[in-house]
């Protein structure tokens, strides 16, 4: 099975593909939050393999673009969608229901610096991530496009 724009591979993880699911199928009425943080759906392009791929994210904003942030759980190593946007910086998103592509982007060290309070608002792990991990986790701005 390959994963298309239109109907991407779901998550190899269980709960995030149910979560996504419920998402998608509630037209993005139901699954949006994530431990009360507020969560979009992911569709992105597999650097190697060309396949689509859908996860679940949270995310903060900055104006009208949207955040997130390849944490990983603090883990040594950036989770493999991060290393797709890097790619593939044109993905699709859902965010409540509307669906609609952007561009992903990678923020500065000085960018991250400004909006990461904001992120660790949103969500509080995020902070124990960062000191967890001897990795710059990586803050990626998702900005609409035509």
């Amino acid at each position: 099975m390959r994963g298309t724009e239109t109907d991407p591979l779901p998550s190899p993880s269980a709960w995030v593909a149910d979560q996504a699911r419920l998402y998608e199928e509630s037209d993005g009425a139901k699954g949006t939050t994530m431990h009360g943080a507020p969560c979009l759906l992911l569709d992105h392009q597999g650097r190697t393999s060309g396949d689509w791929h859908r996860t679940v994210l949270i995310y903060g904003r900055d104006g009208d673009d949207f955040l997130i942030v390849a944490s990983n759980g603090g883990a040594a190593a950036d989770p493999a969608w991060y290393r797709n946007l890097v790619a593939n910086p044109r993905v699709r998103l859902r965010v409540g229901a509307r669906r609609f592509t952007a561009v992903a982007e990678t923020l500065s060290p000085d960018e991250k610096r400004r909006v990461w309070p904001h992120l660790v608002e949103v969500f509080a792990p995020y902070a124990e991530y960062e000191r967890k991990t001897e990795r710059d986790i990586p803050v990626i701005r998702l900005r609409e496009s035509e």
